[in-house]
């Protein structure tokens, strides 16, 4: 691991802000009481690299609380430490692998899920490791609340089209699908955030596609 990587690893341990492993397990149920001091909405954030997303977010909804989730701590150093900097209070992140999600948070606890840009995958031998896939989805049911919607941003055709195929298949309630959000419709200030890898594959004249379902 290089210098950069400890230095930062070691400089997350001192953050506020930052819950690691089972560290994050006693707030399950209470992380808004507890972590956040105050009774709003937790959205999260899931593989959420630097936080681009969850620090924007939290900018612009500050009657909400958000979560970003990577197990890379020297990726999270900078969404944590941006929001240290600016003293955004309302977001957090927490270090852990995702499959194990259902261990961190309660029942009906999270209000909205965003998977901006995550690895896509594309082996069908890896199928269940897809944030979008059954697995997951399974998951997610047990966290999130009744009719919370769950929003995907992708470079990657091959897993729009897979997480199509899913809602699908498997009747949930589909609110939005395009296959080249900044032509649109669905364009708006929040969708607008662009997380560092989207703005690489922008350069490129890629397509963002965009889904957005609750699984009620």
């Amino acid at each position: 691991m290089g210098k950069d990587k400890l230095k930062r690893f070691a400089e997350i341990a001192t953050f506020d802000n930052v819950i690691q492993l089972d560290a994050g397990k006693p707030y399950k149920g209470k992380w808004a009481s507890d972590l956040f001091k105050n009774n709003n909405p937790v959205v999260l954030e899931l593989a959420c690299g630097k936080g681009e997303y969850s620090v924007n977010l939290a900018q612009l909804f500050p009657d909400k609380n958000f979560i970003g989730i990577d197990y890379k701590g020297n990726r999270i150093w900078r969404g944590a430490k941006t929001a240290i900097e600016e003293g955004i209070n309302n977001v957090a992140f927490l270090r852990i692998q995702i499959e194990l999600i259902v261990d961190y948070f309660g029942e009906s606890e999270i209000d909205e899920i965003w998977i901006t840009f995550p690895d896509p995958q594309p082996q069908i031998s890896r199928e269940k490791k897809r944030l979008t896939s059954p697995r997951f989805i399974n998951y997610y049911r047990q966290i999130l609340r009744p009719g919370a919607f769950i929003n995907l941003k992708t470079d990657n055709d091959g897993l729009h089209q897979y997480t199509a195929d899913i809602i699908a298949d498997q009747k949930l309630n589909l609110v939005a699908k395009t296959e080249d959000l900044y032509h649109s419709a669905f364009l708006n200030e929040v969708l607008a955030i662009k997380t560092y890898y989207e703005k690489k594959y922008l350069k490129h004249d890629k397509n963002i596609n965009y889904l957005k379902y609750s699984l009620t």
